[in-house]
């Protein structure tokens, strides 16, 4: 590099903290980041706000399969009007509340829109055909899980035994109930819904 002569400046010697790339197309890079970040922030919002609208009553009772058959049983029982005024909705029963569990409840649920396209239980008599077997799906499911959703709200430790009946109040020990390896479901069927014609 050749000394400056008279009258030019020097050149600046000190170099930039930040300068763009040579090539300009590696500033996709990082903006390419920043775009991908944000629109995973707008996709998961989007996609809670879905998972959460079809997670209400109002959602599990649009069809008419639904409405006029089991909701309108369930209105005649203490889950929905008792004198605490604490009810428990589709969703509290039948939708688990782990996000990792109510996915996969989520993805069984397509399931159920297939037969309501194809019109598997779209009149009374098709629906109490099928009763029994949809009632033993649900009861299975929550013997499996250990009557997961019916603990959200009823534990055993926070029972009062003394206000139960003396049946009641053998069966809903600690000790009782683990001897016996039951759960929720094996004594309370029929607790929200009708039971199926031919269930024992």
């Amino acid at each position: 590099m050749s000394e400056p002569t008279e009258g030019e400046k020097p050149e600046r010697r000190w170099p930039k903290l930040w300068h763009p790339p040579y090539k300009w197309y590696l500033l996709w890079i990082p903006a390419g980041g920043v775009l991908m970040f944000l629109a995973g922030i707008i996709f998961w919002g989007g996609f809670n706000t879905v998972l959460e609208a079809t997670n209400t009553e109002a959602f599990c009772t649009s069809c008419h399969e639904m409405h006029d058959y089991v909701y309108q049983e369930y209105q005649k029982t203490i889950h929905f009007k008792n004198r605490t005024g604490v009810r428990a909705t589709c969703p509290d029963c039948h939708v688990p509340r782990p996000w990792i569990y109510k996915i996969a409840r989520k993805i069984r649920a397509t399931n159920e829109l297939y037969h309501k396209v194809v019109g598997t239980v779209d009149t009374r008599e098709k629906f109490e055909a099928h009763r029994l077997e949809l009632a033993e799906r649900v009861w299975a499911t929550m013997k499996s899980t250990d009557s997961r959703e019916c603990r959200n709200c009823h534990a055993l430790i926070s029972m009062d035994l003394a206000k139960q009946d003396p049946s009641a109040q053998k069966k809903h020990t600690i000790e009782s109930v683990r001897a016996s390896g039951k759960t929720c479901i094996d004594c309370h069927k029929g607790i929200a819904h009708e039971l199926p014609k031919g269930y024992e």
